[in-house]
C-alpha cells in the first residue's frame, strides 16, 4: 500500500475559517473504521463497474402477492441475495479472494452474501451465511434481526466476517446507478437503486411497460475480466426475471 501511495501529492490541508464559518465534528468509530478500509480497497483494487438493468414485473408481482398473503414480508433484498448466491454457483471465480502477495486465488465453496446496512453511526455490513440452503423468507427474516442488531450497535465482528460477495441496495432512495467498492477480500460487490417502469415493444406491435432494476457490478479486475462480469450480471438479471427465487 505505502508503494502505491508513495507518488502523489500530500493531503490538502488549511484553516478553512479564512473563508467564512465553519464546524469542525468528529467522524464516529464506525466511519473512522469503514474508511481506513475503503481508502484501501479503492487505492489497491483495480475496479471496474459494469451496469445492466434486469426485468423485475413478474418479480414483483409474484413477491406483492406474497406479502398479501401474510407471514413474513419481502422486500427485494431476500430475492437479490438469493440470486447471488445462484450466481456465485454458475461463475465461481466470483467467489473467491486474490493473496496478492503470493499470487494465490482461494476459490471458496461456501455461499455467504454481506448486505450492506445504513445505521446511524455509519455502514456496517452483516453477513448471511448459507444462502444456497436457505429461501428467500429464511434470508428475509434474518436480514431484519442482522439490520436491527447494526442499528442497535449489537452487531459482532463475527457476524460481519466470512461474506463472499456484498449486496447494497439504495433502492428505497433512489438513484440509477453507482459505483460501490469491493469490500476486500471479496472480489465483487452487487448495487441497486430503484426500479422505474420502462416502456418495451409488446407481442402485440404495441409498446410495454416494465419494471426494470438497474445493476451496478463493481468488480477487481486483477481477478475477473470484463466478459465474465457482463455474463455474471446477465445471468443476475435473468435470475430476477424468472420470478422463481422464493424458495
Amino acid at each position: 500500500m505505502s508503494d502505491l501511495l508513495a507518488g502523489l501529492a500530500p493531503w490538502p490541508t488549511g484553516d478553512f475559517s479564512v473563508f467564512g464559518e465553519v464546524e469542525q465534528r468528529p467522524l464516529s468509530k464506525i466511519q473512522k473504521f469503514v474508511a481506513a478500509f475503503l481508502g484501501r480497497n479503492w487505492v489497491a483494487i483495480p475496479h471496474v463497474t459494469h451496469q445492466d438493468d434486469a426485468d423485475i414485473t413478474q418479480l414483483e408481482e409474484r413477491r406483492k402477492a406474497h406479502n398479501a398473503a401474510g407471514g413474513t414480508k419481502l422486500t427485494a433484498v431476500p430475492l437479490l441475495v438469493k440470486a447471488l448466491a445462484d450466481g456465485l454457483a454458475a461463475f465461481p471465480q466470483f467467489n473467491a479472494s486474490l493473496d496478492p502477495a503470493s499470487g494465490m486465488l482461494t476459490l471458496k465453496k461456501y455461499v455467504h452474501v454481506g448486505v450492506a446496512v445504513d445505521t446511524p453511526g455509519g455502514l456496517l455490513v452483516p453477513v448471511i451465511r448459507d444462502c444456497d440452503r436457505k429461501s428467500a423468507t429464511q434470508i428475509a427474516e434474518e436480514v431484519a434481526a442482522l439490520s436491527d442488531k447494526a442499528r442497535t450497535k449489537g452487531l459482532s465482528m463475527a457476524e460481519m466476517s466470512g461474506g463472499c460477495i456484498t449486496l447494497t441496495s439504495l433502492g428505497h432512495i433512489g438513484g440509477t446507478g453507482f459505483t460501490p467498492i469491493v469490500n476486500a477480500p471479496e472480489v465483487a460487490i452487487l448495487g441497486v437503486t430503484r426500479a422505474r417502469p420502462v416502456p418495451v415493444p409488446g407481442d402485440d406491435g404495441g409498446i410495454a411497460w416494465r419494471q426494470m432494476l438497474p445493476l451496478s457490478l463493481s468488480y477487481d479486475h486483477r481477478v475477473i475480466n470484463g466478459a465474465d462480469a457482463a455474463r455474471f450480471s446477465r445471468f443476475i438479471a435473468d435470475r430476477l426475471a424468472a420470478a422463481d427465487l422464493f424458495t
